[in-house]
């Protein structure tokens, strides 16, 4: 049994509310002068704990502060949640009670009845002090609760009753129905899994006064772009439906509701029929995955010891062993206190160390696996001055329990031709000693080498992963200078030094015969060399155009600098994102803006740059001899390479549009078309279909796609809800992007956008004290997520480089197994 007061932590009363206003439901927070809670308690009810049985039973409460007619809303969903009870397996069926007499709350025999309260109300203060506290009583001791619609206008002066709610209406709202897209991302809860991602439907969309994204677990959000939501709308995280555990109970809200049509719907009458479902205890779901409070982000490493790089080298990527351990690179950069060498007299300059640091859980400590000279220690300044090679990426092989084996992404120094300023990249295997705990730097196997220029920098890639094949993808940059195309195309073909074009990007990425700006597929053998499997997008063996201008690794072309790339092992998905130019705005001479990207690739394809950028936004070529005059557009459908310093096919594949690009000004960002296609690139022009998108300082880091572990133990895994959800980020923290995306299957690999995106930005925490220069991100065998903090100094490692681990900590889903209604469901 359950003895419960009234809680006065919570309970405010206004004194002399004017009566209209409540009966409106137009106040929409707690009023400023309140009165405190009685001393004695209002209520000493004895509640059954928890309420109800296996004899399952709904009460619908549709009391209402206004005079006059009942509803026909609320007969509607009385109606509707009436034939819920009465349908559907027959375990899963429930008696249904409406009244509109508030005194049940108060008769702890009635109340003890039922297993959870709906709330049909049209608002206003509708129960008495007593009332409410028996309401509270009923929560605490483990009841459920459904509030529809107006039930957010429901006493209006308690924060106990708003925080069971979990917002409340704006003062403005539209006031008639509306047609509006519904984005569904929970695929998982009882309320919501059956129904489509984008559920399009007319309702009464409800503004709010506060958003309640992560104090609530939101299952649904309505999109602002689909309709016209006023002076009050809250931008593109608009909540709609969320659930919470609260103050003992469960608690589940939806805006929808709000008209009679609503409770036809097959659709709507599911999505109560879910809620129900979970507040009654007869099925169990999680109303946790999304309240910020219920995850943990922890730093692993310590600061370096001073001109030391002992915790971790300047951060550009890290993979998890089966075992737990994290092995992340540290690119070149030295601690910022050790010299620079950027005179290319000077032997030894950009002579960097690309160290490989371990990470162990069970220990907690770092230690330093190995470390490879490399060309990656040349410091700021332009883009002729600085240098991003270096070690660029890591993996482990698929059986790295059994061989040991690391396979590593570097430009070495010893290879670099100070004279014609190029080098060579490769991609090696190493074996890993494990009497030692180092790399065997003599064990090296270097699988793939290609030659790339360094006199200008920048874009150099790195990230590499495996398909469920076994076949390895590498992602290798275009580091080629955009800045003498004014930050739009790089397709510049005069600049060169001694004879090799730098900024000329057909010369590399948009060549079918250049390993550089692409994204490699090839197949390790056991004997450190590979073979090329079937479906790259090339074969090498093409005889188009005299032969001998295609290499068969490519699997991707015409990206420009996919430094974190990833493979979903369910689905052998490939997700990448790169970083685009540096134009500031778009031209209406030249093209786009710098859009950073991100894409699904299903299969082997083209994805644009130099000539394309986005979904098929097209650059323009310039003129030989001044390259400052424009010539015409390029062809997205039918792209040519017809640059000078180009050794491979003329005539190159089809642009495939991508998935997400963002500029300065907004998210996926088009223009009005001409009659060939050509966009206008007038900036007044422009419309932004993905509005949670924005960029400035830009550079796309993508993640992973979360996949959950039914049978882990680990108790800090992140939950089901997240599974199947895509993870974008940018290495920058502000308007930038950190977020989690659902796409559609149907569409995803032609270039369709995303259909829901939700913020991460407070689970992966931003800020100076937070992940701030987000550089790579990974989920690890225990289903946490590990994260690479950049740090502060470009091109160093600083105090604030670290690798950080972020965990769940909210459990697992409610009610408990030992509470359902009718045994485990």
């Amino acid at each position: 049994m359950h003895l419960r007061g009234l809680s006065t932590r919570r309970r405010t009363w206004l004194a002399g509310v004017a009566a209209g206003a409540v009966a409106a439901g137009l106040m929409s927070a707690p009023a400023a002068t309140a009165r405190p809670a009685p001393d004695p308690p209002l209520t000493t009810m004895s509640i059954k704990s928890p309420p109800g049985g296996a004899n399952v039973r709904v009460l619908i409460f549709y009391g209402s502060a206004a005079a006059g007619e009942e509803s026909p809303v609320v007969n509607a969903g009385i109606e509707a949640i009436e034939k819920i009870g009465l349908s559907g397996p027959a375990g899963q069926r429930f008696a249904v009670t409406a009244t509109k007499d508030a005194s049940v709350f108060t008769d702890e025999t009635k109340l003890s009845r039922f297993n959870a309260v709906v709330f049909l109300t049209g608002g206003g203060d509708v129960l008495d002090p007593e009332q409410e506290a028996g309401l509270e009583a009923y929560m605490e001791a483990g009841g459920g609760f459904v509030g529809v619609h107006d039930a957010a206008r429901a006493e209006p002066y308690s924060d106990w009753f708003t925080g069971l709610i979990g917002a409340r209406p704006a003062s403005a709202s539209p006031a008639t129905a509306q047609r509006a897209v519904v984005e569904v991302g929970d695929r998982r809860h009882p309320a919501t899994k059956e129904l489509p991602v984008q559920w399009k439907r007319p309702d009464k969309w409800l503004n709010w006064a506060k958003n309640p994204s992560g104090e609530v677990h939101t299952v649904a959000r309505v999109r602002e772009s689909s309709y016209q939501p006023g002076t009050g709308a809250n931008g593109w995280d608009h909540p709609v439906s969320w659930c919470r555990d609260y103050d003992g109970g469960r608690s589940f809200y939806t805006g929808m509701g709000g008209t009679v049509s609503s409770y036809d719907e097959t659709d709507f009458r599911s999505h109560l029929r879910g809620a129900l479902l979970w507040t009654t205890r007869l099925v169990q779901a999680d109303c946790k995955a999304t309240i910020t409070g219920n995850y943990k982000a922890e730093r692993l490493t310590q600061p370096n010891q001073p001109g030391q790089n002992d915790q971790i080298g300047e951060p550009h990527g890290l993979v998890t062993a089966p075992d737990g351990r994290v092995f992340s690179i540290g690119r070149g950069g030295a601690d910022s206190s050790q010299p620079v060498i950027t005179d290319w007299n000077n032997p030894d300059v950009g002579k960097g160390k690309g160290e490989i640091h371990v990470y162990d859980p069970k220990t907690k400590k770092v230690t330093l696996a190995g470390a490879l000279t490399v060309f990656g220690n040349k410091g700021g300044g332009d883009e002729l001055t600085k240098v991003e090679e270096g070690l660029l990426g890591i993996e482990l092989d698929p059986r790295f329990e059994d061989n040991g084996w690391v396979y590593l992404h570097y430009t070495p120094h010893a290879r670099i031709d100070r004279d014609k300023r190029m080098a060579e990249r490769r991609v090696s295997r190493f074996t890993l000693d494990r009497a030692t705990n180092k790399l065997d730097l003599g064990s090296e196997k270097v699988l793939l080498k290609w030659p790339v220029q360094i006199h200008s920098c920048c874009h150099a890639g790195g990230g590499m992963a495996w398909d469920s094949k076994d076949n390895l993808y590498i992602a290798t940059g275009d580091n080629n200078s955009s800045g003498f195309s004014g930050g739009y195309s790089g397709n510049n073909p005069e600049p060169n030094y001694k004879g090799v074009s730098f900024a000329d990007a057909r010369r590399t990425a948009g060549n079918t015969n250049n390993l550089n700006g692409k994204i490699l597929r090839i197949h390790p053998e056991p004997d450190g060399t590979y073979t090329l499997p079937e479906g790259n997008l090339f074969t090498g063996e093409e005889t188009a155009e005299g032969g001998g201008k295609t290499r068969g690794e490519i699997y991707v072309m015409g990206v420009r600098n996919p430094a974190r790339i990833s493979v979903d092992q369910q689905t052998d998905i490939l997700y990448a994102g790169w970083v685009g130019p540096d134009a500031g705005a778009p031209s209406t001479t030249w093209g786009p803006a710098k859009y950073d990207t991100f894409a699904v690739i299903t299969k082997a394809s083209n994805r644009g740059w130099p000539y394309c950028m986005g979904n098929k936004q097209p650059y323009r070529d310039r003129n030989l001899p001044d390259p400052s005059k424009p010539l015409g557009w390029y062809d997205c459908d039918h792209p040519k390479n017809e640059s000078p310093n180009n050794d491979g096919l003329v005539n190159l594949p089809p642009v495939t549009g991508n998935n997400i690009w963002y500029s300065p000004q907004g998210g996926a960002p088009d223009f009005p078309r001409d009659a060939n296609g050509v966009p206008s690139y007038k900036q007044e022009e422009a419309t932004y279909a993905l509005p949670w998108l924005k960029g400035g300082g830009q550079a796309a880091m993508n993640g992973p796609v979360y996949r959950y572990d039914a049978y882990s133990s680990s108790a800090a895994r992140w939950p089901a809800y997240w599974d199947g959800k895509w993870f974008v980020g940018d290495f920058y923290d502000s308007d930038q992007p950190r977020n989690a995306v659902i796409t559609d299957p149907k569409n995803h690999g032609d270039g369709g956008l995303p259909v829901h995106s939700e913020s991460l930005k407070k689970i992966v925490p931003i800020g100076n004290d937070g992940i701030k220069n987000l550089m790579d991100w990974k989920f690890g065998p225990d289903g946490a997520l590990y994260v690479l903090d950049y740090g502060r100094g470009f091109f160093t490692s600083d105090a604030k480089s670290a690798l950080w681990r972020v965990t769940y900590t909210g459990g697992g889903p409610t009610p408990a197994a030992g509470q359902l209604a009718r045994g485990t469901q």
